[in-house]
């Protein structure tokens, strides 16, 4: 009986991601607002069903007081965001909302089959940041003292990038999170925001030539701080982050080509400066050749996806665990197997 419960979950999984996606379409190309609303109350129902057919399944293969607990409460979660969320903020994008809670719905699934303690930890941490999510748009509305905090974000971002430089943990050969305790983070995360902060306030007074040189001259400082701690992925994000913004204040095409042309060069110089850039290359390339050392998490989460084929394992019926750092890097993989 469990195996068939499981067996027709997965294809339940199938039929109704089709169904959400095919509502996605839906809502683009809809104009009358009354049948777009309709739209996103099917897509809310096919996240709630969606959930409950996955925990149900975590439930049937862990039964345990914890496991409806955590249930309970990431379905509160769930009617809380989209119930409450638009009421509170009329002019939010259902679209993003839906997608939003569908992406998180299957991350609160996986994370319960793979590492229940995991779930939990990731969900507070959700559930806060959602809350803060919640009131940042109205402290910003009711206050105006945002805007004058320019150089503020400048430097507090910047701080906290020097930060990780010195106390930060390496980890796979890139400097990323400072460990507290027991609890882990990694700042470039928040100064992600903090640098965005930053780039509006400053571009949206500041748009001439001259003032460009001066935000290109502090973004690469943020840039190069990233690049000594060796989290080049971070770094790239960091530059797109200033290309795109730079483009939408000046309107000036070229700047985008001169980007491109300069993040080119820097990762050739990155691939012969970091013998790591040269093993994730390498495993990129040509998984199999390196697959003992570099291309080994590359071709076990290949492995998986193959497992799997079209339809999936089913949930319990596939070894994610076999791929290296499945919970915090390869989660795909192990989604796309089951």
């Amino acid at each position: 009986m469990e195996t068939l419960y499981v067996t027709a979950a997965k294809y339940i999984f199938v039929l109704l991601m089709a169904v959400y996606t095919w509502e996605c379409f839906s809502a683009l190309k809809t104009r009358k607002e009354r049948k777009t609303a309709r739209i996103f109350h099917r897509q809310n129902a096919i996240i709630f069903i969606v959930y409950v057919l996955g925990i149900s399944v975590v439930y049937l293969k862990n039964p345990s007081n914890f496991t409806v607990i955590l249930a309970g409460a990431q379905l509160c979660y769930l009617v809380i965001v989209l119930g409450i969320f638009p009421i509170i903020y009329s002019n939010i994008s259902r679209a993003v909302l839906s997608n939003m809670c569908m992406l998180l719905s299957i991350g609160f699934i996986m994370l319960a089959r793979l590492n229940f303690e995991t779930s939990v930890r990731q969900f507070i941490i959700v559930a806060v940041v959602t809350m803060a999510s919640l009131i940042v748009p109205f402290l910003m509305s009711k206050f105006q003292l945002w805007k004058y905090l320019t150089w503020v974000y400048c430097f507090v971002g910047i701080a906290a990038l020097i930060a990780v430089l010195f106390l930060g943990d390496e980890d796979y050969g890139a400097k990323l999170a400072i460990e507290i305790g027991n609890f882990k983070f990694q700042p470039s995360e928040f100064v992600k925001i903090i640098f965005v902060f930053f780039l509006a306030g400053y571009l949206a007074e500041h748009n001439k030539f001259k003032d460009v040189c001066i935000s290109a001259v502090l973004a690469a400082i943020y840039v190069l701080i990233l690049v000594a701690s060796t989290d080049l992925g971070s770094a790239l994000i960091f530059f797109m982050i200033y290309l795109f913004m730079l483009f939408v204040s000046t309107r000036n095409i070229i700047y985008l080509f001169l980007g491109a042309g300069g993040l080119s060069g820097a990762s050739v110089i990155a691939y012969h400066l970091f013998s790591h850039v040269q093993e994730r290359f390498a495993a990129w390339k040509d998984p199999w050749s390196v697959i003992d050392d570099a291309g080994y998490q590359v071709a076990q989460s290949l492995f998986a996806i193959g497992s799997g084929g079209f339809m999936g394992t089913g949930l319990y019926e596939g070894s994610p665990k076999y791929i290296p750092v499945v919970t915090e890097d390869f989660i795909f993989s192990a989604i796309a197997e089951e």
